[in-house]
This record gives C-alpha cells, sequence and structure tokens, in this order.
C-alpha cells in the first residue's frame, strides 16, 4: 500500500487537524473573529499574530510550542491551542502552558510583578474533558472559603468541547461555531448566519486550494510518516534484540535446570547444588520445582 493512501488530502481536513487550524490562523483577522466569537465581544488584535511560537525560559527548561498566540490593544495575551486528543495531563499542560507564558512575558531582572499581561490560555476539544456536556468551562483561581473572592491574577484558563450539549446557556454563534470545527464543509458554513464564521470559512478555502499550503502540508505529512517509520523499525530491532537477549536467557536456564536435576538424582542436597552451581538456593529450589 502506498504511503500517500493513509494521507487525508488538505481539501478534506477539518479545522480540528492542529495543521489546517495553524495555517488559516496565521491570518490575524481570522483568529480575531474566533475570539470575538468565543468572548461575544470586540477583541482589536495588533497586527501580527504567531504560530508554531515557541516558548523557552532556559536553555535548561523544556519549551513548548503554542499553536496561536495573539496580543490585543490592551496587552492582552491570547494562547489558543487545538487539541485533537485526549490527553491525560492536558489540566497540567494547560497550567504549564500559563506558567511558561508568564515567565516569558517579564523581562529578566525585573521583579514588578505588575508587569505580567492578563492572559487567556484556549483550549479547543473535539472531546468532552470534564464529563459534563458543557460547551465552555471556564477557569479562574476563587478562594475555596468564600467562593465570592476571586484571585485577581489575571490567569484565565478556558477548554471548549465542541461536543457539548447545553444549546441555550451558550451563544448560537459559539455553538454553530464548535460543530463547524468538526465539519468544515461548505454546507456548514452556508448553513450559519454568522458572517463571522464565514469570513473564516473563506480563509479555509483560501488555503486549501493554496499551492503553496499543499506543498507545506505533504512536505509535514511526510515528515511525520519517516519519523513513524524510523520509530517503527527502531522497535522491531529492539524486539529483535530483546528477544535474542530472552532466548540466550531461556537456554541458559534450561541447561542450568538440567544439571541441578542431575546433581538432585545423584543425592545431592539443594544446599550441595546451589555450592557446586555457584547459585543461590533459592534459585535451585525453584528450577527443580518448575514442571518438565
Amino acid at each position: 500500500m502506498s504511503k500517500k493512501q493513509n494521507m487525508i488530502p488538505l481539501q478534506e481536513l477539518n479545522l480540528t487537524s492542529r495543521f489546517l487550524f495553524d495555517e488559516v490562523l496565521e491570518d490575524p483577522k481570522v483568529h480575531q473573529d474566533m475570539l470575538e466569537i468565543i468572548f461575544q465581544r470586540e477583541i482589536p488584535l495588533l497586527e501580527k499574530n504567531e504560530t508554531e511560537k515557541e516558548l523557552r525560559v532556559s536553555p535548561l527548561l523544556r519549551s513548548i510550542r503554542m499553536d496561536v498566540f495573539s496580543m490585543d490593544q490592551e496587552k492582552v495575551i491570547y494562547n489558543t491551542e487545538m487539541q485533537q486528543k485526549r490527553r491525560a495531563d492536558l489540566a497540567k499542560r494547560s497550567r504549564y502552558y500559563q506558567s511558561m507564558t508568564d515567565t516569558s512575558l517579564l523581562e529578566p531582572g525585573v521583579p514588578d510583578y505588575n508587569r505580567l499581561n492578563t492572559s487567556y490560555i484556549i483550549m479547543i476539544m473535539p472531546f468532552d474533558l470534564f464529563g459534563y456536556k458543557r460547551y465552555v468551562y471556564t477557569f479562574r483561581s476563587r478562594c475555596e472559603e468564600e467562593a465570592e473572592c476571586v484571585l485577581e491574577d489575571g490567569a484565565t484558563r478556558i477548554f471548549l468541547n465542541t461536543r457539548g450539549e447545553n444549546d441555550g446557556e451558550v451563544a448560537r454563534e459559539l455553538v454553530e461555531f464548535l460543530h463547524y470545527l468538526e465539519n468544515t464543509t461548505d454546507e456548514a458554513a452556508a448553513g450559519v448566519d454568522s458572517e463571522r464564521i464565514k469570513r473564516i470559512h473563506k480563509r479555509v478555502c483560501e488555503v486549501r486550494h493554496s499551492e503553496e499550503v499543499g506543498v507545506k502540508y505533504m512536505q509535514a505529512w511526510e515528515e511525520k510518516y519517516y519519523e513513524k517509520e524510523e520509530a517503527r523499525e527502531e522497535g522491531i530491532k529492539i524486539g529483535i534484540e530483546e528477544g535474542i537477549k530472552t532466548g540466550i536467557q531461556a537456554g541458559e536456564r534450561k541447561k542450568l535446570r538440567e544439571l541441578a536435576i542431575k546433581k538432585q538424582q545423584k543425592g545431592k542436597s539443594i544446599e550441595e547444588i546451589a555450592k557446586i552451581l555457584e547459585e543461590d538456593e533459592e534459585t535451585i529450589r525453584q528450577l527443580l520445582e518448575e514442571p518438565s
């Protein structure tokens, strides 16, 4: 089977694909439309948008790669992530993203924490991470003893679930957008009233029909394919080596058992056999008790 047979054509990708998501949201106006759908208010972003932004606060620390990183005119930070697969560490992953974002915003030697920007970590997922059938889960720090007491640290984490069921509690435009992410088709875009979703779909169509993006997609797919092949071949190699090692060990154990049995048949005790074969008594006992 040709490896290309396993590749989903660019024209068939939904926006839940990180590749298409990143390419489409390279346009800051598209990211602005998306954020305005999520927050249901105007968000004037600065002109430059960064996709696949890498944050590393120290050469010794692990870096993180963010899908879409933007700042508005009030210097509020928006880091938007598309998470295709359910992972057990997503909640703590969002915490790590938040901490890395904060650390990157302060200049070295500047202890004025009031300079930390207000920031939003937004994770979009085609599954319900928390199981309450909501489209939106918003997290801010609150006092356990006083529910009305909010820790005003400027950090908010939002998890968006494309498969929520509480339609009556969420803006219709946001529900339509979350459904559109999983069904990014001309028919889905034509069936909504939102002009913002229609503009996003126009950008999707431009990306899908771009020859340059098509080449980039093919290169990205082939790179991932060959990485998987190398990993598979390495796994086979390790498996063979482990198999040989296991086989040798099994052969050695079989030979040792045969010697122990012969010594036992000659009237030697377990203690004597252990001394002769230079093994501990428990090993000899186990060998002699093994079924033939």
